[in-house]
């Protein structure tokens, strides 16, 4: 293990033991096993430890799509990987400094991220013929040398857990408890509160009590394999992170995501009618929002796509704050309905979590490849509003700015995340509800037109959005529906003057938006010649790679982007004061795309649709790569 030798976020590092005690600023650890050893559960104890520690954290969970892929092969390898640091940090760290390998098969498919010299803990039981055969290898990696340049510990996990829980539980369950024992390990390893994860182990397991007796007992057992073996030269040590003072809790991005929908409801006064399909990645937020019903939360499970958009549209037109939720696949069905709420003007929020595509592609995989299919995959001409998260910690206000936005100017709006945002997790300040915006919008209560007549389409001077009259208004009875309306009246029309002012009026009110929103803001030296400019979960790879070559002496200059339609009204000028402009995203070049369409601005890009988000290093060796250039 070696600790930083600055407050640099690519985990620059050289080897400096101190006494017992490694101090590090920062470390980032993986534990990796097959689908059914319990690696989310386990790394996510390791962060909520750690958050409760005071340290900052940001998490990279990572698993198959499979329910549960054959034992011990490649394919069924699950992993979870998070960076701890004694400061502000906004990544999950590029290549873990420690690795857990409960299995070959984890060995095998994560090793090659292993940061030479690290630190690799084993499941040394599981190298046996059978284990080792399933991963494809012909010796054993603990016995041929190979392992030689990273410190390996080998543990009998096998053992250790059979002996610890042999009094609570029996047969096929004993075994259950390995990934305590390689938790507790590593909260010996790296000085981490045992009370946290006891806590939780208790609450979780309450009905089971002999499950809490085995986990707790085989967590104790790890901790205290590392007292009394010493396998370790050294222990390791992040202190607290100094961060604004507040109330924190470490969140998910499709936690938070629920979480905002919520404040949104209350910042509308509004009550909440979520509707959706399951879909891989964004099925857990109907799960967080179905445990929120005495906050006014409906939830609706549809029995697909078309009739969840459906239910959410008459939602809207009954007077709630309307949401659906999907993936890329689900967001494809609902297209037809998004442009009938388009042409009603009804005010409501699409979700879409992006995962690997096209169709099911590898769902449990980020990518950012939904950008132009959000921007322009309707049939007619249907702009509509998009934004996008960019950490979990910023998706809360960013789900309150889109419901402001459709309330506002009574349109749907498209906000984006995707996997490595939505099954991440970092910490979150809580803010006061008394400094949450109001965004509440009044519904129409009265006719506004002459002889008591109510005109539907009859436009607020300054947003262009129509009136909200819900069902049962007394004299506010009018026509909805996809068929195009008449100006003000309302009525059905096809006049081709009409239904191209009714276009135009509908793709003005959008591009007016560009007013009501922040200007871009540039990060870094102000006399760069080089713009980094990003979206979504890029951001905190993209910010840390220039960070770093800033304290470099490099002169670049960031931005990131959280309004994509419109973009930010000075982004054209921002642009053009640039020399050369980089674009990263994990697609082949769409917001680049929409940078030279609408500002005929070339840029360079850095792109890949590997299904894994970006390393600090990739960006900034593209960065140099374009400074040469």
């Amino acid at each position: 293990m070696t600790s930083p030798t600055a407050h640099a976020e690519a985990g620059v590092s050289d080897p400096s033991p101190n006494g017992d005690i490694t101090p590090l600023r920062q470390v980032t650890v993986r534990f990796a096993g097959d689908s059914g050893d319990g690696m989310q559960l386990a790394g996510n104890r390791f962060a909520d430890t750690s958050a409760a520690f005071g340290n900052d954290l940001f998490t990279l969970p990572d698993f198959p799509a499979e329910i549960r892929a054959p034992a011990g092969t490649l394919p069924g390898v699950s992993s979870f990987q998070i960076q701890i640091a004694d400061w502000d940090i906004s990544t999950s760290g590029d290549r873990p400094d420690c690795m857990v390998a409960m299995n070959p098969a984890a060995l095998k498919t994560n090793l090659m991220d292993l940061r030479q010299g690290g630190t690799l803990i084993v499941n040394s039981e599981a190298f046996d013929e059978r284990g080792l055969a399933k991963a494809g290898y012909e010796d054993s990696p603990l016995m041929d040398g190979s392992l030689n340049q990273y410190d390996l510990i080998e543990i009998p996990m096998n053992t250790i857990t059979k002996e610890a829980v042999a009094d609570k539980v029996s047969g096929r369950s004993v075994l259950r408890s390995r990934n305590f024992v390689a938790l507790g390990f590593l909260a010996w390893l790296f000085q981490r509160p045992l009370e946290p994860i006891i806590t939780w182990t208790e609450s979780k397991f309450a009905k089971l009590p002999m499950v809490v007796a085995a986990n707790l007992a085989a967590l104790r057992a790890g901790y205290n394999f590392g007292i009394t073996t010493e396998t370790s030269r050294s222990i390791f040590q992040v202190k607290p992170a100094s961060l604004p003072p507040g109330v924190y809790t470490s969140i998910t991005g499709n936690t938070a995501l629920a979480w905002g929908l919520i404040a949104a409801s209350y910042c509308a006064k509004l009550p909440l009618y979520y509707g959706s399909y399951p879909i891989t990645p964004a099925s857990d937020i109907l799960h967080e929002l179905a445990r929120h019903k005495r906050l006014g939360v409906r939830t609706f499970q549809a029995e697909d796509e078309i009739a969840a958009i459906g239910a959410v549209i008459g939602a809207s037109f009954g007077g709630s704050l309307a949401v659906t939720g999907s993936s890329g696949p689900g967001i494809s069905l609902k297209s037809e309905a998004i442009s009938l709420a388009l042409t009603a003007e009804l005010p409501l929020v699409v979700v879409n979590v992006q995962r690997a595509g096209p169709s099911t592609g590898m769902p449990t995989k980020p990518e950012q490849t939904d950008l132009l299919f959000s921007l322009f995959g309707r049939h007619g001409e249907s702009p509509l509003p998009v934004l996008a998260c960019a950490t979990p910690s910023d998706v809360v206000e960013t789900t309150i700015e889109a419901a402001r936005i459709a309330l506002k100017y009574m349109t749907p709006v498209i906000l984006l995340s995707d996997n490595h945002i939505a099954n991440g997790s970092e910490p979150w300040r809580v803010p006061d509800a008394a400094d949450l915006p109001d965004i509440s919008v009044p519904f129409a209560s009265a006719p506004n037109g002459a002889g008591g007549r109510f005109l539907p389409y009859l436009r607020d001077f300054n947003t262009f959005s129509r009136p909200w009259a819900i069902p049962g208004t007394k004299g506010l009875e009018h026509r909805i529906g996809g068929l195009e309306k008449e100006n003000i009246s309302g009525d059905i029309s096809y006049n081709p003057d009409n239904h191209q002012l009714m276009t135009d009026s509908r793709a003005w009110k959008v591009a007016n938006i560009a007013n009501d929103i922040p200007p871009v803001e540039v990060h870094g030296e102000l006399d760069a010649n080089l713009l980094v400019l990003g979206w979504g979960s890029s951001k905190g790879t993209m910010g840390a790679a220039c960070r770093n070559l800033n304290r470099e002496g490099y002169k670049i200059a960031y931005a990131h982007l959280r309004y994509l339609n419109p973009l930010p009204a000075n982004l054209g000028d921002v642009l053009h004061s640039y020399e050369k402009v980089l674009i990263p995203e994990l697609n082949t070049g769409q917001l680049r795309y929409v940078v030279r369409a609408n500002f005929l601005k070339d840029a360079f890009g850095l792109n890949k649709v590997t299904g894994t988000p970006f390393y600090i290093g990739e960006i900034r060796d593209r960065i140099l790569e374009v400074l040469e250039s």
